[in-house]
This record gives C-alpha cells, structure tokens and sequence, in this order.
C-alpha cells in the first residue's frame, strides 16, 4: 500500500483537546496529524468541512449485526457483522460469542480466524472474546440454560492450545468452582479474564482480580450489587468495580440498558480512562424491528426488537443491544451529557489500552494504523477508513 491522503479542514480529536488541524496518510499508518497545515505532496486530499475527525471506534463486545451473528458459523456470516459495524464508525471489533458447546465454541474459533484473513471491507477483528459458557445461571441473563457449566481444564486447555493468538478476552463468573486454574490457563497465554454473568460477592470479585480478572464485561447487566445472605447486606461485583481503582469497564451505552443516571455514576466514580462503550450487539443491529434470535440460526434463542432494544420474548428482561457504535457515541453526547471528548475517548482510546492494542490503535498519533472516522454534529458518519482504505465517504 503507498497511497498517501491528507485530510483538511478538520476538528482532530486528539487524547488532550480538539483542535484545527490535517492528518496525513501513508502505507496505511498515520504519518502526521496537528494543528496548522502540513506540507505532503502528492496526496489525495480529503476536506473535512470542518467536521470532527476522529479515530476510528473499537468495540469490545459484540455478537452481530446486519442480520448476521459470529455464531453462524461461515465467514459470510462474519464479514457481514464486521461491514455492517464499519458502516457506523467501527474500526477494530473484537468478536464474541455466547454460552454454547465445546464443538461449536471450537467451529467458531475457526471460522472466525479464516474470516479475519479474508476481511478486506470491513472493521478489523482483532481478537475473539469468549463469553461464556462458565457463568452464574442465577446471573445468565439472555445466555441459554443448557449450556452453562463450571470452568474445566479438560475442556478449556485443547480450546486454548487450538486458538492460540487468536482469543483475547475470556468472560466468566469467578465464584465457579476451578475458576482460579482458570484464570491462571488465561493470564498464561496473554487473555484477558472479565468478570461476566456473576453472581460473585464482594470479597470474591476482588480476590478474583488479584487472580487477574480486571475488567467488568457489561457492568449492571448480569453483575451482582448489593444483596442480602443470612439477613446482611454483601455488596457485590458492581461495588468491588467502583471500589478497586485499577479495574476497568464496560458499558451498554445504547441508551436503554442503562439510564442516564447510572451512565453518569460510573462515569463520575471510574472516569473516561476506566470505561469501554459498548454495543453488546446481536444480529438485529442495523436492521427493522420485529422476531429476531441471538446466537446461531441453528441453535439459538427467539428475541424480540421493539423499542430500540433487543428483549426475551415474555419481555421480562433485555437480550442483548441492536447498537452500533455511532449509537454509543450519541448516548454519551446527549443522554448522559458526557463531554465530546471523553466519549470519544471511552470508544478509543480507552479500549484500546484495556485490550493491549494501543501502541496501534487508538488515538491520531504518528505511526498508529490509519483507521479515522469523520463524523458530522449529529454523530453521522460522514467518512470511515480502516488501515488508510476508505470504506465509506460522504464527503
């Protein structure tokens, strides 16, 4: 790749401030991006009209989108999702899958390595998250019953060794029996432990985090808080996330799993350097309204989409978001009132970091991949490039 661009008349989000400046392209890296302008001949020059001009979205947690799931199990089914979610702003998404067999955890994997190879138009998939199948059933949420199990070596080793380099996430209940061998399998090969769909106490969420379990994977949503045993109050993972300050997490910011209220506690407690946005997406991201199913076509479970928001179908609880990332954006910007740039920052440069990717990804910095959004005052998405290639222009 040697195309070299130069985007102008643009308002860079950068990790301090927003201010006038270009952005210079090439070999797919960025080369320089500041104030003033920049002399770089031979450049196809892109105008910003004064739109902001950003780096691209990571999202941490997502399942689907364009009425496709990473359960499906072909690499059609994963470009879709990662096309869909570019559309929107995503840059770099880490794939995640559901409560499922060993097999078919296995064929993922597999599939989803051959769909990452293969991936020219759409966000980067840069590292599968596994969530699930050794959660809390009492904290399982939209996740099926039958597939939930404890945490054993001799189905999580062979899952290890087979996908090696390519999982970078593991969510889990900690409170499981064999969790802490668990854990250290994880922390061996480099994976991140979440904390996810536990019911864990207090004192057992922190004890999990000196085992390495220092992210949060949806906080609120399938975590224990304050409850009561033998007639006491406990506090629970919600409390030892606020309460442990090198623990990190991640939010549903679709705007209906999450009031804004309580977006604005964690915010206030944790600060934009400790929070992830997220989708938490199924299928039905970027598509009508109506039955839908999260998981797999084959082995899934029936949904419904209706209020912006994926539900079981009795509507007793939700079951997963039908965001995409520009969504998050705007939550952030106008129902929790957060500043723009630290909702940009808590769908850059903050995930990047939890994730290990930000000496790549993350921020407009020289030598970083070249994967910039350029967003209007409505959070619409007006450009997207993903390693210097643009996807999307509207300019």
């Amino acid at each position: 790749m040697t195309k070299r661009i130069k985007i102008i008349n643009g308002q860079l989000i950068t990790p301090a401030r927003i201010i006038p400046g270009e952005v210079c392209i090439a070999d797919g890296k960025i080369c320089e991006a500041g104030e003033g302008k920049v002399d770089f001949p031979d450049a196809e020059v892109i105008d910003a009209r004064g739109y902001c001009v950003s780096p691209g979205f990571i999202d941490l947690h997502t399942h689907g989108a364009g009425g496709a799931d990473f359960m499906d199990g072909t690499e059609a089914a994963c470009l879709t999702v990662a096309e869909t979610h570019a559309l929107h702003g995503t840059t770099t998404l880490f794939p995640s899958t559901v409560a499922a067999t060993a097999e078919e955890i296995r064929h993922t994997i597999a599939v989803i390595r051959r769909a990452a190879a293969a991936n020219t138009r759409g966000a980067t998939l840069a590292g599968l998250h596994l969530e699930g199948p050794y959660f809390s059933m009492n904290q399982r949420g939209a996740q099926d019953p039958k597939y939930i199990r404890n945490p054993h070596p001799d189905e999580y080793l062979p899952l290890l060794d087979e996908a090696s380099g390519l999982i970078a996430r593991w969510s889990a209940a900690p409170e499981l029996e064999g969790s802490k061998a668990f854990a250290d399998a994880l922390t061996a090969r480099g994976i991140l432990p979440a904390l996810g769909h536990t019911d864990a106490l207090f004192d057992e969420a922190i004890e999990a985090f000196e085992w390495g379990f220092t992210h949060v994977t949806h906080l609120y949503s399938c975590t224990s808080t304050v409850t009561r045993r033998n007639a006491r109050r406990c506090a629970g993972v919600v409390e030892a996330a606020f309460l442990t300050p090198g623990m990190t997490v991640e939010l549903i910011a679709d705007g209906m799993h999450l009031p804004a209220p309580l977006l604005q506690l964690v915010y206030q407690i944790k600060g934009p350097e400790k929070i992830a946005l997220v989708t938490d997406s199924i299928r039905a991201a970027g598509m009508p309204e109506g039955p839908s199913i999260i998981g797999s076509l084959t082995h899934g479970q029936p949904v419904i989409i209706e209020d912006g928001v994926a539900k079981l179908p009795d509507r007793s609880a939700f079951a997963g978001s039908v965001a995409t990332a520009d969504r998050l954006v705007r939550t952030g910007l106008f129902i929790a009132r957060f500043p723009l740039l630290h909702t940009i920052q808590m769908v850059t440069a903050t995930p990047a970091r939890i994730m290990g990717i930000d000496r790549r990804k993350g921020s407009l910095a020289r030598g970083k991949d070249a994967d910039i959004v350029i967003f209007d005052e409505a959070v619409n998405m007006q450009l997207v490039m993903i390693n210097g290639n643009v996807i999307l222009n509207k300019l």
